[in-house]
Order: C-alpha cells, then structure tokens, then sequence
C-alpha cells in the first residue's frame, strides 16, 4: 500500500497539491524496518528481495521438473533463465541440485554458474565502491 502525503505549493492564487510518493515510502520503509538510515533500509530491502527471489526461482524450478514428470505444460527456460538474472541465480543452482533439474542443458549447467559469478562481482564492485 502506497501511503500519500500531499504538500501544499502557493503558486500565486492557485494551490496546488503534489504528491509526495517517493518520500513517503522511504519514510514508511524505514519505519517499518525500524531504521533510521536510508542506506541501511536500501540494503535491507535488497536482501529481503534476494531471499524472495531465490526462494520463489527454487520453488519454480521444482514446479517444472514436476511438470516434465507428468508430462504437463513446462515453465519456459527463457522464464528459468530470467529468474536467475534478476537476482535468483542460488535459487536457481540450488533448484538444479536438489531437484536434479536442467542439469545437463549447457546453457543452465554453465550459465547459472556464470550468472552467480557476474553478480557476486557486480555486489562485490558495488560495496567497495560504497554504493550500496
């Protein structure tokens, strides 16, 4: 739920009213999150993505072995993929390891590697360069 807070701008006769989003989601996430540091809330937030991303990327890719078991509909590997570019490439390996799924696909069995290493260096440039 967006919270909106209005501020009011004279502008002459006329009184505009404009809303003020931004702001006030990073105000009610930081209440939330029980922190007064934007940074720390923007971390905080990156990581609880993380975890919901890898956790929904696992539970999809066990989703789809069960479908090629019953023969069913598959999950498209573009769609296998995808999650793990956004951020749900552990999900994704782990996905492979424990569902013994896509394992011997080159694309997941080189690519899933190669996504985890490109992110690990892209946070890794990203906290020594403290933009995060």
């Amino acid at each position: 739920m967006i919270i909106h807070t209005f501020a009011t701008i004279t502008c002459g006769n006329k009184i505009q009213y404009q809303k003020k989003r931004a702001s006030c989601i990073v105000n009610g996430l930081m209440n939330f999150l029980n922190t007064s540091n934007p940074n720390e809330a923007f971390f905080m937030v990156v990581v609880i993505f993380l975890v919901v991303i890898n956790a929904v990327t696992f539970c999809v890719y066990g989703i789809d072995k069960w479908k090629a078991k019953k023969s069913k509909w598959r999950v498209s590997e573009a769609t296998l993929l995808g999650l793990a570019v956004v951020g749900g490439s552990v999900g994704a390996w782990l996905g492979m390891s424990v569902w013994h799924h896509k394992t011997m696909h080159k694309k997941f069995k080189y690519g899933i590697p190669a996504i985890i290493v490109i992110q690990l260096a892209l946070a890794g440039y990203l906290l020594y360069c403290h933009v995060i």
